[in-house]
Protein backbone atom coordinates (compact mmCIF):
# COMPACT_ATOMS: atom_id res chain seq x y z
CA UNK A 1 0.00 0.00 0.00
CA UNK A 2 1.45 3.26 -1.22
CA UNK A 3 1.96 6.08 1.87
CA UNK A 4 3.12 9.74 1.98
CA UNK A 5 5.57 10.24 5.09
CA UNK A 6 5.28 13.95 5.39
CA UNK A 7 8.14 15.74 7.37
CA UNK A 8 8.33 19.34 8.91
CA UNK A 9 10.01 21.74 7.00
CA UNK A 10 10.66 25.57 6.47
CA UNK A 11 7.04 27.54 5.84
CA UNK A 12 5.80 27.53 2.01
CA UNK A 13 5.53 30.23 0.23
CA UNK A 14 4.47 31.31 -3.47
CA UNK A 15 1.36 31.36 -5.81
CA UNK A 16 -1.41 28.60 -6.83
CA UNK A 17 -3.32 29.75 -9.53
CA UNK A 18 -6.55 28.10 -9.65
CA UNK A 19 -8.18 27.01 -12.93
CA UNK A 20 -11.66 27.06 -13.99
CA UNK A 21 -14.13 23.99 -12.99
CA UNK A 22 -15.69 21.88 -16.38
CA UNK A 23 -18.88 21.50 -13.95
CA UNK A 24 -19.03 25.59 -13.61
CA UNK A 25 -18.18 26.45 -17.05
CA UNK A 26 -20.18 24.40 -18.96
CA UNK A 27 -23.78 25.31 -17.89
CA UNK A 28 -22.68 29.14 -18.01
CA UNK A 29 -21.56 28.36 -21.41
CA UNK A 30 -25.17 26.96 -22.15
CA UNK A 31 -26.76 30.08 -20.87
CA UNK A 32 -24.78 32.06 -23.30
CA UNK A 33 -27.83 31.01 -25.38
CA UNK A 34 -30.53 33.37 -23.35
CA UNK A 35 -28.96 36.35 -24.30
CA UNK A 36 -27.87 38.49 -27.52
CA UNK A 37 -25.34 39.94 -26.16
CA UNK A 38 -21.72 38.90 -26.30
CA UNK A 39 -20.45 36.95 -23.54
CA UNK A 40 -17.03 36.93 -22.22
CA UNK A 41 -16.54 33.92 -20.35
CA UNK A 42 -12.77 34.04 -19.05
CA UNK A 43 -11.15 31.44 -16.38
CA UNK A 44 -12.31 28.33 -19.01
CA UNK A 45 -10.21 24.77 -18.72
CA UNK A 46 -9.24 23.84 -22.07
CA UNK A 47 -10.63 20.15 -21.97
CA UNK A 48 -12.74 18.09 -24.63
CA UNK A 49 -16.16 18.87 -23.53
CA UNK A 50 -15.24 22.26 -23.76
CA UNK A 51 -14.64 21.98 -27.19
CA UNK A 52 -17.73 20.09 -27.61
CA UNK A 53 -19.88 22.79 -26.04
CA UNK A 54 -18.05 25.38 -28.17
CA UNK A 55 -18.71 23.34 -31.68
CA UNK A 56 -22.35 22.69 -30.15
CA UNK A 57 -23.36 26.25 -29.36
CA UNK A 58 -21.89 26.75 -33.12
CA UNK A 59 -24.38 24.11 -34.47
CA UNK A 60 -26.90 26.22 -32.90
CA UNK A 61 -26.18 29.48 -34.41
CA UNK A 62 -24.02 31.55 -31.87
CA UNK A 63 -21.15 33.04 -32.31
CA UNK A 64 -17.68 30.98 -30.36
CA UNK A 65 -14.41 32.74 -30.19
CA UNK A 66 -12.44 30.18 -27.83
CA UNK A 67 -8.90 31.69 -26.88
CA UNK A 68 -8.30 28.37 -25.00
CA UNK A 69 -4.77 29.05 -24.87
CA UNK A 70 -5.54 31.98 -22.81
CA UNK A 71 -8.64 30.51 -21.27
CA UNK A 72 -10.91 32.61 -22.27
CA UNK A 73 -14.34 31.88 -24.60
CA UNK A 74 -16.05 34.53 -26.24
CA UNK A 75 -19.69 33.71 -27.09
CA UNK A 76 -22.62 35.35 -29.23
CA UNK A 77 -25.81 34.03 -30.09
CA UNK A 78 -27.39 37.08 -32.06
CA UNK A 79 -29.36 34.84 -33.33
CA UNK A 80 -30.15 31.05 -33.02
CA UNK A 81 -30.91 30.05 -36.15
CA UNK A 82 -31.65 25.99 -34.92
CA UNK A 83 -33.91 24.54 -32.24
CA UNK A 84 -32.00 21.10 -32.94
CA UNK A 85 -28.66 19.68 -31.67
CA UNK A 86 -27.03 17.30 -33.90
CA UNK A 87 -26.59 13.86 -32.60
CA UNK A 88 -23.09 13.57 -33.28
CA UNK A 89 -22.37 16.35 -30.73
CA UNK A 90 -24.67 15.58 -28.55
CA UNK A 91 -23.65 11.91 -27.93
CA UNK A 92 -20.00 12.80 -27.07
CA UNK A 93 -21.35 14.69 -23.93
CA UNK A 94 -23.67 14.57 -21.44
CA UNK A 95 -23.87 18.02 -20.53
CA UNK A 96 -25.59 18.95 -23.85
CA UNK A 97 -28.90 18.79 -22.60
CA UNK A 98 -27.64 21.84 -20.76
CA UNK A 99 -28.93 24.06 -23.52
CA UNK A 100 -32.44 22.67 -23.49
CA UNK A 101 -33.95 25.69 -21.52
CA UNK A 102 -32.17 28.09 -23.75
CA UNK A 103 -33.11 26.95 -26.96
CA UNK A 104 -36.96 26.43 -25.69
CA UNK A 105 -36.81 30.17 -24.78
CA UNK A 106 -34.94 31.91 -27.20
CA UNK A 107 -37.07 29.27 -30.39
CA UNK A 108 -40.16 28.45 -28.45
CA UNK A 109 -38.51 24.43 -29.54
CA UNK A 110 -35.85 22.48 -28.52
CA UNK A 111 -35.17 19.09 -29.41
CA UNK A 112 -32.05 16.97 -27.66
CA UNK A 113 -31.53 13.74 -29.05
CA UNK A 114 -29.85 12.26 -26.46
CA UNK A 115 -29.08 8.54 -24.72
CA UNK A 116 -31.67 7.09 -23.05
CA UNK A 117 -29.57 4.13 -21.26
CA UNK A 118 -26.93 7.15 -19.50
CA UNK A 119 -29.77 9.68 -18.98
CA UNK A 120 -32.49 7.02 -17.32
CA UNK A 121 -29.98 5.21 -15.86
CA UNK A 122 -28.47 7.87 -13.72
CA UNK A 123 -32.40 7.97 -11.97
CA UNK A 124 -31.39 12.18 -11.95
CA UNK A 125 -33.97 13.00 -14.94
CA UNK A 126 -37.87 13.26 -14.53
CA UNK A 127 -39.97 12.97 -17.80
CA UNK A 128 -43.06 15.63 -17.45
Amino acid sequence: MAKFLVQKSAPLHGEVKISGSKNAVLPIMAAALLTEEKCEIKDVPALRDVQVMCKLLESLGATVDPELDENNVDITAGSVLTYEAPYELVKMMRASILVLGALLLRTGRAVIPFLADVLLASGRWNFI
